[in-house]
């Protein structure tokens, strides 16, 4: 296969940081509309596996990241927070030459506890992070909502937020944390995810794609230049494009966006969900999308799956949304839980 790769001015870049000098993420986001759209099952019964639930009816407008967060961005993060890693917030199996690396996105870290720094190189830096657990991405999530500081890994930089962490790193304490009244960038819900990527922004109906990249046919995982449409990085009689990146750029497949013009929801890498997915007898977080060691059935809309909050491997990774009107969506919630009722 031949694998033609274009560069592109990414959004928001984390520029390559070779110092505890980092630049400013910025994250270009997609408008999700259409408030009120009604949902469709998902699961078992819908022909797919997992838990059969309703997916992607959303009663608010928010943003979704366009892209996956990249090696670059979290690099950023890391330059500003992890000097001392208190959380663990990187793995070694980052660097994509340790052993084992096991798909590393070569973020590098050089020093001592204390003096820590992190680098990545620029052909690296606009695939997507992976070997980030639910709680890392939380952390991040926290630390663009406080206007991305600089210090240690404390409430005022990655423990307080959108989500209340305050040092939870088990699956359990990870398992308890909830999004908070006045959040704004944020894990997107399941919901929002599956709405963003598959339903059809055609008003508030429940008309949804099968797969995300707005097509009901079987993608293909051609890396071609132009892409034609309906491509996906994942695994087909082959790799789209193996070592040593086994990632491609985000939004490498122009032509293959969501209804919502947002990218690579159809593989690159599995997405986490603040949504609590509960199977068998245990609570996991969801997870959506498929990634490029999965199969191409994998991102069926169908298709529901999770893992643990604290699990990190060689193709996860996520993407934020942020949330304009918090306070209107608690409200929306306390009303549906029958906490909150009308007066008269």
């Amino acid at each position: 296969m031949n694998h033609f790769r274009t560069r592109r001015s990414v959004f928001a870049l984390a520029a390559l940081c070779v110092s505890p000098a980092w630049a400013t993420v910025l994250i270009e986001t997609r408008l999700v509309g259409n408030p009120g759209n009604r949902g469709e099952l998902s699961g078992q019964s819908a022909g797919g596996y997992g838990p059969d639930r309703i997916c992607g009816g959303v009663d608010y407008k928010y943003k979704i990241g366009k892209y996956e967060v990249t090696a670059g961005q979290y690099t950023a993060f890391l330059n500003a927070v992890a000097a001392t890693d208190t959380y663990g917030l990187y793995n070694s199996s980052m660097d994509y030459d340790a052993y084992p690396s096991w798909y590393g996105c070569n973020i590098k870290r050089t020093g001592s506890s204390g003096n820590y720094s992190y680098s990545v190189a620029s052909d690296w830096d606009d695939r997507p992070v992976n070997w980030v657990s639910w709680g890392d991405a939380a952390r991040f999530a926290n630390w663009l909502h406080n206007g991305q500081p600089t210090g240690v890994q404390d409430p005022s930089t990655t423990e307080d937020g959108s989500y209340f962490l305050n040092g939870a790193t088990s699956d359990e304490a990870l398992l308890a944390v909830v999004r908070q009244p006045d959040a704004t960038w944020v894990i997107p819900s399941e919901d929002e995810w599956y709405k963003a990527a598959y339903h059809k922004n055609d008003g508030v109906t429940g008309h949804y794609w099968d797969y995300p990249i707005s097509r009901d046919s079987v993608p293909s995982n051609d890396l071609i230049n132009p892409d034609p449409g309906n491509n996906a990085n994942f695994h087909q009689e082959g790799y789209t494009i193996g070592s040593p990146y086994w990632r491609t750029e985000v939004g490498e497949f122009e032509n293959s966006k969501s209804p919502y013009l947002t990218f690579d929801q159809c593989g690159n890498v599995w997405e986490w969900h603040e949504t609590i997915y509960y199977w068998g007898y245990s609570n996991y977080r969801s997870v959506r999308g498929g990634s490029f060691l999965s199969y191409e059935d994998i991102p069926h809309a169908a298709n529901r799956t999770s893992t643990m909050p604290s699990f990190e491997c060689g193709d996860i990774g996520f993407r934020l949304s942020w949330v304009p009107e918090p306070a209107t969506i608690v409200m929306l919630a306390l009303a549906s839980a029958g906490i909150l009722r009308r007066k008269g």
